[in-house]
């Protein structure tokens, strides 16, 4: 019989420490759940930024607003005192929260339609035709061919064209918008304005690149990762037909 009333006392304390142990958790749990209701203020964007905007002229675009905790986004600002010198990485858009993320330093932001500098090399731009560029349809990111078409020195009536370079990355292109035109079978887009085709090569590279658009022609060829490497062997006006 000692031994039953030992257990019945076991069994009765254990049970007051279960029910003391799901009181606490349940204690937590609600002090949890009205933490993440309590309102906290973040900075919200008021009107559009645009990207590449500083930081000292953010105060206009920018209000405090009130929201539930749970609503924070991580890495949310709560305050207007926004480190000088800084820019926007991109545009910002009315009703988002300001992310300590969203504002770099000026060096550190790509510009739209553009890819990073590969380590080691600079970038060089040059002035092309629609027809130069694959129709207009070079993108940053593209690796493409370089071909160079200039005068025989020594004969001017002959004039050569060769492969330069091979997957050269484009890094930026800047270019007018497509006219319209409606034909037979329909609207189409045509390029109509050259492009701002920026590449990124070394300092030997560029030199050549440049003094080519200088005293030649430049042509493009859109490239794959796959494309194999020209043999560099030129084509002048009398091999054509060879």
């Amino acid at each position: 019989m000692k031994s039953r009333l030992l257990g019945g006392l076991t069994a009765l304390v254990l049970a007051i420490i279960g029910t003391m142990m799901l009181v606490n958790y349940v204690s937590n749990a609600d002090r949890r759940a009205q933490a993440s209701l309590e309102p906290v203020d973040v900075i919200v964007v008021d009107s559009e930024v645009p990207a590449g905007t500083r930081s000292e002229d953010l105060s206009a675009f920018l209000k405090v607003r009130s929201i539930p905790g749970a609503a924070m986004t991580p890495g949310a600002m709560t305050s207007l005192n926004v480190t000088s010198g800084l820019v926007t990485a991109v545009d910002l858009k009315p009703g988002e929260q300001l992310l300590e993320s969203r504002l770099v330093d000026p060096s550190q932001r790509i510009a739209p339609g553009s890819v990073q500098v590969p380590e080691g090399m600079q970038e060089v731009t040059i002035l092309l035709p629609p027809e130069s560029v694959v129709g207009g349809t070079v993108r940053a990111g593209d690796l493409v061919g370089l071909f160079v078409t200039q005068a025989d020195p020594a004969t001017p009536e002959v004039t050569s064209t060769q492969v330069v370079f091979d997957k050269v990355l484009v890094t930026a292109i800047q270019q007018a918008p497509p006219s319209t035109i409606t034909t037979p079978e329909g609207t189409s887009a045509v390029p109509t304005g050259s492009s701002f085709v920026t590449l990124a090569r070394n300092s030997t590279d560029a030199a050549k690149i440049i003094l080519s658009s200088r005293t030649g022609n430049i042509w493009l060829t859109r490239q794959t990762p796959n494309t194999p490497a020209s043999d560099r062997t030129p084509v002048n006006t009398r091999g054509i037909f060879q």
